[in-house]
């Protein structure tokens, strides 16, 4: 009887020590399924996470990107103005490149008009400008083309995207365009419209594919009528653009004008350069007198 109550005294004992194992072993497991984390490193995360969904950080990146196609300002410094509009067409052939409005010089690409521009540059001097759209055209010659139409057809006036800040102070404008469809292309109807020429001289230039100027000097002076419109003009098939260097030098020459550099209104080298003639010297002083 006495060794039964041993024997179920050391089983009891072997019970509670097992029980107690058990427990300190699920303990050890729970604390590894789940590590402690240092203070902050939630919220650390949280804040990550909330700036790569929320796009954060991308703003002023957009902020200080440079903003789009707006008005640009052109200033020159002569009494002549070279005023061009030109659409170089992307050909890659030569069977393409004389067919379409460009020349190739120097394996350079520029279109006809912008040619005929330059020239005459050479020439004589003068401040040369290209009349430039925000929106920009095609480049391929059929969409080109029906694009011309599509503006023709609703009279539209593609806004330009820069401008003469100082266009008071020429006194001849040479206008420089494509025929297109029979009329100047819309951006010229804009930049004509934009000033006021008064009694400016205008003396056209027209790069074409047999048409000539169709109509495009009686448009000019309709929507310039106190401007005088030269007789002298230039006219030129595109075909004979590229081998037209000479033609356009010998015009150029025969209009009897060279560009003379404008003194700045405030300049006091005008009347060290003034010469000693009385009527215009009252006519300098009161000049001067109203910029004061």
């Amino acid at each position: 009887m006495r060794r039964i109550n041993i024997l179920c005294l050391c089983i009891t004992v072997l019970l509670v020590l097992g029980l107690v194992g058990c427990g300190k072993e699920s303990r050890d497991n729970s604390a590894g399924n789940n590590p402690v984390q240092e203070p902050g490193e939630t919220a650390a995360s949280g804040s990550q996470n909330d700036n790569e969904d929320s796009g954060a950080g991308e703003t002023a990146a957009d902020d200080q990107q440079s903003p789009g196609a707006g008005s640009e300002s052109f200033s020159g410094s002569s009494n002549i103005l070279i005023a061009y509009f030109s659409v170089p067409e992307d050909v890659e052939t030569a069977d393409a490149v004389a067919g379409a409005s460009i020349v190739v010089k120097d394996n350079e690409k520029i279109g006809n008009t912008e040619y005929v521009a330059k020239v005459i540059q050479q020439t004589i001097g003068g401040d040369l400008f290209r009349i430039e759209t925000v929106e920009q055209y095609p480049l391929d010659h059929d969409p080109l083309v029906d694009q011309a139409a599509d503006e023709q057809d609703e009279d539209k006036r593609p806004e330009l995207l820069n401008h003469v800040e100082n266009f008071e102070q020429y006194e001849i404008i040479i206008l420089g365009f494509p025929n297109w469809w029979a009329d100047l292309p819309m951006p010229v109807y804009t930049f004509l419209e934009e000033y006021d020429f008064g009694a400016k001289t205008i003396i056209p230039f027209v790069t074409h594919g047999g048409s000539g100027f169709s109509g495009t000097l009686r448009t000019i002076s309709k929507l310039q009528p106190g401007a005088h419109i030269s007789e002298n003009t230039l006219s030129l098939s595109r075909n004979s653009v590229a081998d037209s260097e000479e033609e356009v030098i010998t015009w150029a020459e025969s209009l009897g004008v060279n560009a003379v550099e404008i003194m700045p209104e405030n300049s006091g080298d005008t009347v060290a350069s003034a010469e000693a003639d009385p009527a215009n010297q009252q006519i300098l002083y009161l000049w001067e007198e109203g910029n004061m």
